[in-house]
C-alpha cells in the first residue's frame, strides 16, 4: 500500500508538471499567433559629423588622448624628425616600417627596417613600428588600418610594443557612418579592417587595467596639419 502510494504520488507530480508547461506555451503561442509585430525605428539619427576643418582634427586629438594615446602634432616636411624625437623619448633604436610609408616619414639616425614579411620572432626584437592609416575617427577618436600600403600588415602594429601613426588632417572624418561609407573599397577587396582606439589593454575582473598583453603597449599619433 505504501509504495502503491508513493508512485500514485510521482506521477501525479509529474501530471501536474506537464500540465502547467503546456498552460505556459500555450499561453506564448497566443500570444506570438497571427501576422508579425512591425516596429517603426527612427532614421532620422546623425550619419556626419557637424564639424570640420581645425574643429575636426581638434576633436580627434582630444578622444584619441583620452584613450591614452599621445597626439603629436606636425607639419607635413617635420614627420620625420618628430618620429626621430618620439624615438629617443621612448628608448627605441630599431624601427619597423610599412612599405608604403613615404620616404619623408623615413627617420634619420636611426635602424630602419621595412616591413616585407619580417617573421614574428623579427618584429619581436623591432622597438617600434611606424606606419600610416586609412582613415581616423573624430568623434570616437579611432584609427583606421585597413592593410594596404601605408599601413602594413596586422602584425607589424600588434608585435612591437611601440606604434608610431601618422595621420593626416584629410585622413580625419567626423563619425563611424562616414569612416564605414569611405572603407568600402578597402572592404571589396578583403582587406582586413583594424578599428584601434589608443594602445593594446584589457581589465582583469577586479577591473585592473593592463596595457600591452594584445598590441603595443603605447601610442604615439603624429596628426599632420594640411599644406
Amino acid at each position: 500500500m505504501v509504495e502503491a502510494n508513493a508512485v500514485s504520488s510521482g506521477n501525479g507530480r509529474s501530471a501536474g508538471s506537464s500540465a502547467a508547461r503546456a498552460a505556459v506555451l500555450e499561453r506564448i503561442r497566443s500570444a506570438t499567433r497571427g501576422e508579425p509585430l512591425e516596429l517603426a525605428v527612427p532614421r532620422d539619427y546623425a550619419t556626419r559629423s557637424p564639424l570640420a576643418g581645425t574643429a575636426l582634427t581638434d576633436r580627434f586629438a582630444e578622444r584619441v588622448s583620452a584613450y591614452r594615446a599621445s597626439v603629436h602634432r606636425s607639419t607635413p616636411d617635420q614627420v620625420a624628425k618628430r618620429v626621430v624625437v618620439l624615438a629617443r623619448e621612448r628608448g627605441a633604436r630599431r624601427l619597423a616600417v610599412a612599405p608604403g610609408v613615404p620616404e619623408a616619414w623615413t627617420p634619420d639616425g636611426l635602424e630602419v627596417v621595412v616591413d616585407h614579411g619580417l617573421a614574428a620572432s623579427a618584429l619581436d626584437r623591432i622597438d617600434g613600428a611606424v606606419t600610416g592609416c586609412a582613415l581616423s575617427i573624430a568623434e570616437t577618436g579611432t584609427l583606421v588600418l585597413d592593410g594596404g600600403p601605408r599601413c602594413g600588415r596586422r602584425a607589424l602594429t600588434l608585435v612591437p610594443d611601440w606604434h608610431v601613426c601618422v595621420v593626416e588632417a584629410a585622413q580625419v572624418v567626423g563619425s563611424v557612418p562616414e569612416a564605414i561609407a569611405a572603407l568600402h573599397e578597402a572592404a571589396g577587396a578583403g582587406r582586413p579592417l583594424t578599428f584601434v582606439s589608443g594602445p593594446s589593454a584589457t581589465s582583469d575582473i577586479e577591473l585592473s587595467r593592463v596595457e600591452g598583453v594584445h598590441g603595443p603597449r603605447t601610442l604615439d599619433v603624429v596628426l599632420v596639419a594640411a599644406n
